[in-house]
């Protein structure tokens, strides 16, 4: 196994998600400990968690619920993120190499910035650029986004629709947390979604695909990957 070289992190056994979608049950040492999962998706969407071993980051913050959050996913020999706000703030951290070149300036980055209805993950000011940032999780050479109808990323595509319309710019990233994966495959038979992504790329909102791993406990990305509309 790999070693997490941090006092902070424990190890757990996942044992089940909770009906609250935010939070599961995990055996520390012996222990049943109901921890917190930082995801909007419910994990079973993606994968089979029962009987992993997961990386713990203890909360901190005074009368939080849970004493732990799940922070990773043990695979084959390496751990996968799973805290999906590190991937936003994983891509803020690095907006700046060359990856994201096509983008042209970015001295000026803000982080949730609101335009209208419309709240980004990361906004350009330089050039008008919203950036929307979305993570998948599959186990195999190829994820397909999304794996099921979400309701708030059709509406967050409309209004990213409505925005270009009056002079933004918009690019969409996608971001495998496993970084086996070597494409991203837009699901065409999520019909509101597919549609509403379609409307946005003929307004000339562009898009990406990386994928991401963990070193030590910090995200990283890993490499560009294609992705298939």
């Amino acid at each position: 196994m790999t070693d997490i070289k941090s006092i902070d992190y424990v190890y757990g056994t996942f044992q089940m998600e909770i009906k609250n979608r935010f939070l599961c049950s995990v055996n520390i040492n012996g222990e049943e400990v109901t921890c917190y999962i930082p995801s909007s998706c419910r994990l079973s969407n993606f994968i089979d968690m029962t009987g992993r071993v997961v990386l713990l980051k203890p909360i901190k913050t005074p009368n939080a619920r849970t004493r732990y959050a799940v922070y990773a996913v043990k695979y084959r020999k390496n751990f996968i993120l799973l805290n999906l706000a590190q991937v936003n703030r994983m891509i803020e951290a690095q907006i700046r190499r060359r990856y994201f070149s096509f983008l042209g300036m970015r001295k000026n980055v803000q982080r949730e910035y609101k335009i209208g209805n419309y709240k980004t993950d990361l906004f350009i000011h330089d050039t008008n650029t919203l950036i929307e940032i979305k993570s998948t999780l599959a186990f195999s050479r190829e994820s397909t986004f999304p794996t099921v109808y979400s309701e708030r990323a059709v509406k967050q595509l409309k209004e990213i629709s409505r925005l270009l319309d009056v002079g933004y710019r918009a690019c969409y990233v996608l971001v495998s947390l496993n970084p086996s994966v070597k494409e991203i495959v837009i699901n065409t038979e999520v019909k509101d979604y597919y549609n509403a992504f379609s409307e946005c790329v003929e307004k000339g909102m562009t898009y990406c695909a990386f994928s991401t791993q963990l070193r030590e406990v910090t995200p990283e990305l890993h490499a560009k990957i294609k992705v298939t509309v």
